[in-house]
C-alpha cells in the first residue's frame, strides 16, 4: 500500500503526538519518554565556551559511589525477579482468582448454565472503608464492566482503586463486574458466552427494577458488548467501548503490524492446530507473546531497564502489573477458532455476517443504545482506525446514522498506550469519570455522530465537576476515512478458509488422537512467556534464594545516588540510545511486514 493508502482521519482526529510511547501500559513511569530526551542530553553535553572551564567530571569517589549504587541495584533487581516468579507460581497454585481490588459477592455462576461458560457476574460491595449501600445512588442505572478475555485474567478494569471500577463507584452508580475461569467449559462457543451476557444483563436490570445498565466493555469485551447489543435490541443502556476493535482491517502501515498477521501464517489453521495439541483449548499466552511481540523493545528491555534504573519507586508498581500480566487463562479451541476467523481475519462484524446463534446474525446498524467510543493514538494494539473505522461500513452517510435514531461520541487521547486506557489512574480520574459524569448529556443529544471535547483548564485529573466543561461538537460520517486495500485482507480471508478446510478435514483428527494431558501440561509450562518468568524463583534455581538475604541486608543500608548525578545520568543517556535502537528494529521490521504482504497480497488496483 502506498502513501495514497495510509490509513488516516481527514477531520474527526485530534493531534496525534510526535513521537508515540513505547509502554503498552500506557504508564510515564515506565516509558523512555520519561527520561531525558536526546535533545536534551545533546544540550547538557555542549556547555557553552564560558562554561566548558567550570565543567565537571567524575571524581574517584564518584565513581566509587556509582559502583556501589549500580551493585546495590543490581541485587534489588534480581530479587524483584524471584519476587515475581514466586508471585507467578503462588498464583497458579491458587488458581489463578481475579486480581480484583474490591470486595464483591457472587451473583451468577454461568458454569451451571444449561450450556455452561466459564464467565461469572460479581456485584462490587464496598467503596474503599465504607459499604456499598452508603456510597451508592440507587437512582442511577447500574454499571456493568466486562473485562476482556484476551490472555489475561479478569480484574484489569478494577485492578486499583484509581480504575474503571473505583471511579463508577466514586460517581454513585451501582457496580458489577463479569469475571471469567482459567479453564474453558468443554464445547464452550462463542454464541453460549453471548448467551450468558444476555443473562447477566437481564439479572441486573431485575435487580434495579427493570433499569437498563451501563455496559462497560474494555478491549475484546468491547465487540462483545457491541455483538450483545445488535443482539439484545433495548436491553441495554449506553455502551462504553474502550480500546475495542470493531474494524479489524483498518489500521496505519508500518505501524499496526497485527492486522497483516494472519497473512504469514496463513490464516486460522494455526489456531485450531495449537488448539487440537492442548485438548481443545487455547493457551492465552500465545496472545499475549503477540502483543509483546508488537513492541519487542519494551518487552525485552525497557522495562527492566527502567525497574533497574528507579528501583527504589518502581518495584512495587512493577510487581503489581506482572503479577496480572503473567496470570495466563485457557480458551475453548473453538471459541478461539470463531473469533480469529470471523473477527480477525474475516472482518465480519463490520460486515454483518458474524452468526450469534442460528436465528439472527450480529447486525452493528440495529443498535439502539447511545455508544462512547474511547481510542487512543498512542495505542499500537486497538487504534482509532479500528475503533472507528466501522461506522462508514455500517452507516453510508451521516443522514443514515441519524435516520436510525443513533447517538454515537468518540473520544480520543493523543499519547496512552493500550493497557493505559483501563489502567492509567489518571485516564480513569478524568477521562472515565467525564464519561460517566455526563452520560445524562449523552443520552439527551439528537442522533448523529459527535467528538467529545473536554477542557480542563486547571489540568489536575481530579478536579471539580464544574471545574472542567465538556461539549459535544457534531462531525460528519464522511470525513471518517481509514483507506486501506481491502483486496489483500479478502486474499489472506479465502487462503485460510481453504487451509482451515484442508486442517480440518485432514490433520486435525490426528492431532486430536496424539493430544494427551502430559502433552497439554508440557506445553504449558515449556511456553516461553512462562518459562522467563518461573525460572527465576530459587524452586527452580536454588541459589535465587540468596538475593532474598542480600536485598534485605542492601535494603536497611540503602543509600541511593541522586538523580543529578553524572555516571547515572550517562547511565541514562546509554539505556535511551539502546531504546532507540530497539525502536529503529521495530520500525524496519513492521515496514519490511507491511512490504511484503504488499507484494503478496496487495491489491494492484489501489496501487495506482
Amino acid at each position: 500500500m502506498g502513501k495514497d493508502h495510509t490509513s488516516r482521519i481527514k477531520s474527526i482526529r485530534v493531534d496525534q503526538p510526535s513521537k508515540r510511547s513505547a509502554n503498552p501500559v500506557g504508564d510515564k513511569a515506565a516509558s523512555p519518554s520519561s527520561m531525558p530526551s536526546r535533545a536534551s542530553d545533546a544540550n547538557a553535553r555542549r556547555p557553552s565556551r564560558a562554561g566548558r572551564a567550570a565543567t565537571t567530571y567524575p571524581s574517584a569517589f564518584d565513581l566509587l559511589d556509582y559502583q556501589r549504587d549500580v551493585l546495590e541495584r543490581t541485587i534489588l533487581f534480581f530479587d524483584t525477579m524471584r519476587r515475581r516468579a514466586n508471585a507467578m507460581l503462588e498464583h497458579e497454585q491458587a488458581g489463578l482468582p481475579p486480581l480484583l481490588n474490591f470486595k464483591h459477592e457472587l451473583i451468577l455462576d454461568a458454569r451451571t448454565f444449561e450450556q455452561p461458560v466459564n464467565y461469572s457476574l460479581l456485584r462490587i460491595t464496598d467503596v474503599g472503608d465504607d459499604c456499598w449501600e452508603a456510597c451508592v445512588d440507587p437512582a442511577k442505572p447500574p454499571v456493568i464492566v466486562i473485562d476482556p478475555r484476551a490472555g489475561h485474567g479478569p480484574g484489569i478494569g478494577g485492578f486499583k482503586r484509581d480504575s474503571e471500577v473505583g471511579i463508577a463507584l466514586h460517581t454513585g452508580y451501582p457496580v458489577y463486574f463479569v469475571v471469567f475461569y482459567p479453564e474453558p467449559c468443554p464445547g464452550q462457543t462463542l454464541t453460549d458466552v453471548l448467551a450468558a451476557l444476555r443473562r447477566f444483563v437481564e439479572a441486573v436490570a431485575a435487580r434495579h427494577g427493570g433499569c437498563a445498565p451501563i455496559l462497560y466493555g474494555n478491549c475484546q469485551a468491547g465487540w462483545a458488548a457491541a455483538m450483545l447489543a445488535a443482539h439484545c435490541d433495548g436491553l441495554t443502556g449506553p455502551i462504553v467501548l474502550n480500546g475495542s476493535p470493531l474494524s479489524y482491517w483498518a489500521g496505519e502501515p508500518g505501524v499496526n503490524p497485527m492486522r497483516i498477521a494472519a497473512g504469514f501464517v496463513g490464516g486460522v489453521w494455526l489456531t485450531h492446530f495449537l488448539s487440537d495439541l492442548n485438548e481443545d483449548r487455547f493457551d492465552g499466552a500465545w496472545l499475549v507473546q503477540s502483543f509483546e511481540s508488537l513492541k519487542p523493545g519494551n518487552a525485552i528491555w525497557d522495562k527492566y531497564a527502567n525497574l533497574f534504573t528507579r528501583i527504589d519507586t518502581e518495584q512495587a508498581r512493577f510487581l503489581d502489573f506482572e503479577r496480572w500480566w503473567g496470570g495466563f487463562y485457557r480458551l475453548s479451541g473453538e471459541e478461539m477458532v470463531a473469533i480469529i476467523e470471523n473477527l480477525f481475519v474475516g472482518n465480519r462484524l463490520e460486515q454483518g455476517k458474524v452468526r450469534v446463534d442460528e436465528h439472527c446474525v450480529a447486525d452493528l446498524k440495529k443498535i439502539r443504545s447511545p455508544l462512547v467510543i474511547f481510542a487512543s493514538y498512542g495505542d499500537n494494539i486497538t487504534p482509532p482506525h479500528q475503533a472507528l473505522g466501522w461506522l462508514p461500513a455500517i452507516y453510508a452517510t451521516t443522514d443514515e446514522l441519524r435516520s436510525a435514531g443513533q447517538r454515537v461520541v468518540y473520544l480520543t487521547n493523543p499519547h496512552v498506550g493500550h493497557l493505559g486506557i483501563f489502567v492509567s489512574a489518571s485516564v480513569a480520574r478524568f477521562e472515565h469519570r467525564a464519561i460517566l459524569e455526563n452520560l445524562d448529556d449523552i443520552e439527551a443529544l439528537v442522533p448523529g455522530l459527535y467528538e467529545m471535547k473536554i477542557d480542563n483548564p486547571t489540568g489536575d485529573p481530579d478536579c471539580e465537576r464544574h471545574q472542567y466543561v465538556v461539549r459535544f461538537e457534531p462531525r460528519r460520517i464522511e470525513d471518517i476515512q481509514f483507506a486501506y486495500a481491502s483486496r489483500g485482507f479478502e486474499r489472506v480471508r479465502d487462503i485460510s478458509e481453504m487451509n482451515e478446510n484442508i486442517y480440518r478435514a485432514f490433520v486435525s483428527p490426528w492431532v486430536c488422537a496424539m493430544a494427551n494431558p502430559w502433552m497439554s501440561d508440557a506445553l504449558k509450562w515449556l511456553h516461553p512467556m512462562r518459562a522467563n518468568r518461573y525460572v527465576f524463583s530459587e524452586r527452580i534455581l536454588p541459589w535465587m534464594g540468596v538475593f532474598e538475604v542480600l536485598a534485605d541486608a542492601v535494603s536497611s543500608s540503602r543509600h541511593p545516588l541522586p538523580d543529578e548525578h553524572p555516571l547515572l545520568a550517562q547511565e541514562r543517556r546509554q539505556i535511551e540510545e539502546i531504546s532507540a535502537l530497539w525502536e529503529t528494529v521495530r520500525r524496519i521490521r513492521d515496514a519490511a511486514l507491511e512490504r511484503a504482504f504488499e507484494i503478496v497480497f496487495g491489491d494492484q488496483d489501489a496501487r495506482k
